[in-house]
């Protein structure tokens, strides 16, 4: 059986328990606090060097970790990853946009309040977040006024990787209500029968 290292309020853990939950494939859940430096320990250490989660361990003890590589790995073969070139690309191109224009800033200002409590000391590095993370909302509402699915017609990794920062991004003072496009997404995405949310 798999294991999950990780922490439910993280985005990036969940996008790893949601694609486990979509697929039906059994896990279990180790929980980890970063906030109490569990990530820092030997321990951890020697299944991710990097010393963050989320990390899968397989049955054989090998660890893999980064959450988009994770996703890649348990979504090979399935229908939530195009085996077509072009398409495959696209679901890159998604994950990478998640990495660099969307999760550092819509995570990180989640975090400030959430977790932080929005300290005076962060307050503009907030608002910096919230300036970068509207345009990466503007990104994905533009390609879904086309699509319903961020590559298509087809639900895939790329709208994991995106949904779970995204569906909480209220929680780091995102109004998504100027977004009509990703609304109707974060509820079709949530729609699938098998879906679970991020505390569920």
């Amino acid at each position: 059986m798999y294991k999950v290292y990780g922490d439910y309020r993280s985005g990036n853990c969940y996008k790893v328990k949601l694609m486990l939950h979509l697929l039906g494939v059994a896990y279990e859940w180790v929980p980890v606090d970063i906030l109490k430096g569990e990530t820092q320990s030997e321990a951890f250490l020697a299944k991710n060097p990097n010393g963050k989660i989320p990390v899968l361990e397989l049955e054989d003890g090998t660890c893999l970790w980064e959450s988009n590589a994770i996703l890649n790995f348990l979504a090979d073969g399935t229908e939530f990853l195009p085996s077509e070139p072009r398409l495959r690309t696209q679901v890159l191109q998604w994950q990478f946009f998640e990495q660099y224009s969307h999760e550092p800033y819509i995570a990180v200002a989640r975090f400030i309040q959430l977790y932080q409590g929005l300290p005076e000391a962060r307050r503009k590095e907030y608002e910096e977040c919230h300036a970068r993370g509207h345009k990466a909302l503007k990104v994905m509402e533009r390609q879904l006024q086309r699509t319903p699915y961020l590559v298509g017609e087809q639900y895939s990794i790329a709208d994991i990787a995106l949904y779970a920062y995204t569906h909480v991004a209220d929680e780091g003072g995102f109004d998504l209500g100027p977004y009509p496009s990703i609304r109707a997404w974060l509820d079709r995405v949530a729609s699938h029968p098998r879906h679970v949310s991020m505390l569920g």
